[in-house]
């Protein structure tokens, strides 16, 4: 990136208004106090987490490994939470994993590079916290438990051009587990948003490949390790479990050697306050009594569709989301109830997404190979396509209003399709009819004819079509500088030159998919310190209350370091939280 400093960021965005009906905000956080008098007691732990995702239960492992009782409570019927269902990237500067692959990395370049990204959004004490005590945290897990990790090399830092930035990244993800060592447990685990191919061993960094496999040397071999290894998995009779499958189960099988219980089926409806100290919480069956404090881990509000609409910009909704259904913002209201800051509120882990029949497909390589552009309601181009995802749908809200782009749509050729990979439809197959019965895709043998199924002015979409064939056939993108960035090539085909990430659409049918404004889950939440204690309005922490991953405000601010800038901090904060109850920070 160049230019002056400001202009290096990322793009910020101003915390909305609350202009919503006063009725609402109402029903968001009406008090109604736990009499603990009332309710029949469940248990008394030193330690009481609310959700077993990535937050809760490293919060809870960790606890645990200090010496204290400690439960979790989790409202769904399984374990893992929204972290289950990725593909869990995490990404922690300076961790073992990291300095064991021989990655450049030192905290100077960490603090410099986190402070470009985040700016003044979050305050240096959490910046700091996160970064001292996140590669600790890395080796507490693998020590205690049967979690072990790879690098992701060559995932870049989504912003590698900043100071301290890695092209070739700083993100890891969890190595393969046998889901057996769960015994009847693994039933429970949360199921993956994107099942793994059948007979297929897969891991997160092989998909940059596997979309490539029809046309890559590298990427077939990357596809018949897969198969080699689901193929061994079946011989040895595993259950072979890699990403979120693999971190959920790995924190799970820590908690279960380390005697720590998970309530399924147990939803927090409050927090008990006891002359000023939070001191327990409360769910629909009664109490569960805290002696030393609440960790609440029990993820954002992305299905909660009455705060989406108060505190988020329209078109908004429940519907373009793939965190877990349960994540309806019980803990953030709890602790609101009982005085907490809230932050960040309007923003989200933000995504282009395909709104498919079933579910919604949120878009990584599919928008950045060769051969596609996005276009607006006007016919017109409005963004790189390869930027990283949140910031490409903080473009499509900043804009909408006046130049609408959402939705959007991704245009591809014949070309593309006989070469990628999409979604999980193979080069050359045919989409499902229902794609196209729900408006969610579109074809026709011209860009003409495209641009009126789509409703776009015909001239308009096929002189967009033809300026961008132009720019790919030169390799450069005066327009929206797609490709000048490290990170832009990732999910792009080497073969492709001289620029990997752009390639001119020739060859029809052609095809449309609508673009909504997806995430993976909503970034704002409880205000914490760098103790990862829940704060007051002024500033002040609330006794006996922690906050870690999506119920918290995220580190990250409006932004997105890397790949796993979720997940990385949330289990970061959980480690924090428990280790200042316990007096060991």
């Amino acid at each position: 990136m160049t230019g002056s400093p400001d202009a290096a960021r990322p793009t910020r965005r101003q915390v909305l208004g609350t202009s919503v009906a006063a009725g609402l905000a109402v029903a968001t956080v009406a008090p109604r106090p736990a009499r603990a008098a009332d309710l029949p007691l469940l248990g008394t732990y030193d330690v009481v987490v609310i959700g077993s995702g990535a937050a809760g239960m490293t919060a809870a492992l960790t606890a645990a490994k200090q010496g204290l009782s400690v439960v979790v409570l989790e409202k769904a019927p399984t374990f893992g939470g929204s972290a289950a269902r990725s593909g869990a990237g995490i990404w922690i500067p300076n961790n073992p994993v990291l300095l064991a692959a021989g990655v450049p990395d030192t905290p100077a370049k960490a603090a410099a590079y986190l402070a470009a990204v985040v700016g003044p959004d979050v305050p240096v004490a959490r910046q700091q916290a996160f970064l001292a005590h996140g590669p600790a945290m890395i080796s507490f897990v693998m020590a205690n438990s049967p979690l072990r990790f790879r690098w992701m090399e060559g995932y870049s830092d989504y912003y590698p051009e900043l100071p301290g930035g890695l092209p070739n990244g700083r993100s890891i993800e969890p190595d393969y587990l046998d889901g057996h060592i769960l015994g009847a447990e693994l039933a429970r685990l949360n199921p993956s948003y994107m099942q793994v191919p059948d007979g297929m061993v897969v891991f997160s960094a092989d998909y940059k490949w596997l979309t490539l496999a029809a046309v890559s040397v590298k990427g077939l071999a990357v596809a018949t390790e897969c198969l080699a290894r689901g193929t061994k998995a079946l011989t040895l009779g595993q259950a072979p479990l890699t990403m979120g499958q693999s971190l959920a189960g790995g924190l799970r099988k820590g908690l279960m050697d380390a005697g720590v219980p998970v309530r399924l089926n147990t939803p927090l409806t409050d927090l008990l306050v006891e002359r000023g100290t939070v001191t327990g919480a409360v769910t629909p069956a009664g109490l569960y009594r805290a002696r030393r404090a609440v960790v609440v881990g029990s993820g954002g509000f992305e299905h909660n569709l009455a705060m989406r609409t108060q505190y988020q910009r329209q078109p908004i909704g429940t519907d373009w989301t793939v965190g877990a259904k349960e994540n309806t913002g019980d803990g953030i209201r709890a602790g609101q109830r009982v005085g907490a800051a809230l932050g960040l509120m309007d923003d989200a882990w933000w995504g282009p997404a395909i709104p498919l029949p079933d579910q919604p497909y949120f878009c990584l390589a599919e928008r950045t190979l060769p051969g596609g552009l996005m276009v607006n309601a006007a016919g017109g181009r409005f963004v790189n396509e390869a930027a990283p995802y949140s910031d490409v749908v903080h473009v499509m809200y900043d804009r909408n209003p006046t130049d609408p782009d959402i939705p959007a749509w991704l245009i591809v050729d014949q070309n593309y399709r006989n070469r990628y990979l999409f979604k999980d439809v193979s080069p050359t197959f045919v989409f499902p009819d229902d794609w196209y019965r729900s408006g969610a895709a579109h074809k026709a043998w011209t860009v003409d004819a495209l641009a009126t199924a789509i409703g776009v002015a015909p001239a308009a979409l096929r002189s967009t079509v033809s300026r961008f064939n132009s720019l790919a056939l030169q390799g450069k993108d005066p327009d929206f500088h797609r490709g000048d960035s490290a990170y832009d090539h990732y999910y792009t085909d080497p073969a492709v030159l001289p620029n990997s990430c752009l390639a001119p659409l020739w060859l029809p049918p052609y095809y449309a998919f609508r673009i909504v404004p997806g995430d993976l889950g909503t970034k704002g939440g409880l205000v914490t310190d760098a103790r990862a204690r829940v704060l007051r309005d002024d500033g002040t922490a609330i006794p006996g209350l922690y906050a870690a991953g999506n119920a918290s405000a995220a580190v990250m601010g409006h932004s997105y370091a890397g790949a796993g800038s979720t997940i990385g901090p949330a289990m970061t904060f959980g480690y924090i939280a428990a280790k200042d109850i316990a007096g060991t920070l």
